[in-house]
């Protein structure tokens, strides 16, 4: 079996944290800045940071479109916090002008947990990813206010908040599982990249 070749978006945000559970779940990981090395990939991972830079960053490098075919194409993607956010068809809260690459039927509100210092840890039940449950990571994190027909919800918080959903092979979550060491999500991200292979 080949191993599976995927790229982090490495504009901007906690690109090392994604690239070392990666190489862990044994992948060969690319650092993606520009589009030679996104063509190098099947499969790239969005990691948290400011959605509003990432958006201008991959405009300014060339990204956006490539990354959008691709998603057209059915390339599997994991979008974590702004990545989720870079990954919505609408978002709430959007600066004037700002951009998504899309592919997720939902609608997302940017920092719903309002600021850093109130960011929040969480024990959450994903059944798709097994019995034991998730420990979660929330740090300015979005919310997915509407999940329209063709997205699904996987978790969700106690009071009903959505903050996982997946789309053919979009998996978005507004959490950091990079940061707890938690391999799961990324571990169904390379299973999409190796059933596509």
């Amino acid at each position: 079996m080949t191993t599976a070749r995927v790229g982090v978006l490495a504009l901007q945000g906690d690109v090392r944290e994604h690239v070392a559970l990666l190489e862990h779940l044994g992948a060969d990981v690319v650092r993606v800045r520009r589009p030679e090395e996104f063509a190098q990939v099947d499969g790239l991972a969005l990691p948290g940071g400011e959605s509003t830079v990432i958006d201008k960053l991959s405009r300014q490098f060339g990204l956006a479109e490539p990354i959008r075919a691709a998603i057209r194409d059915g390339m599997p993607m994991l979008g974590t916090c702004a990545g989720l956010i870079m990954l919505s068809d609408r978002l709430i809260d959007a600066i004037e002008g700002q951009q998504t690459f899309g592919g997720l039927d939902v609608l997302t509100r940017r920092n719903a947990f309002g600021r850093q210092t109130e960011s929040f840890e969480a024990e959450l039940d994903i059944p798709v990813l097994g019995s034991d449950p998730v420990h979660t990571t929330f740090i300015r994190g979005p919310v997915v206010e509407e999940v329209g027909a063709d997205a699904t919800t996987l978790a969700a918080l106690e009071d009903g908040r959505v903050v996982a959903v997946e789309q053919g092979n979009l998996l978005g979550i507004s959490f950091h599982p990079e940061l707890s060491g938690e391999p799961r999500f990324h571990q169904r991200f390379l299973d999409r990249v190796a059933a596509r292979g």
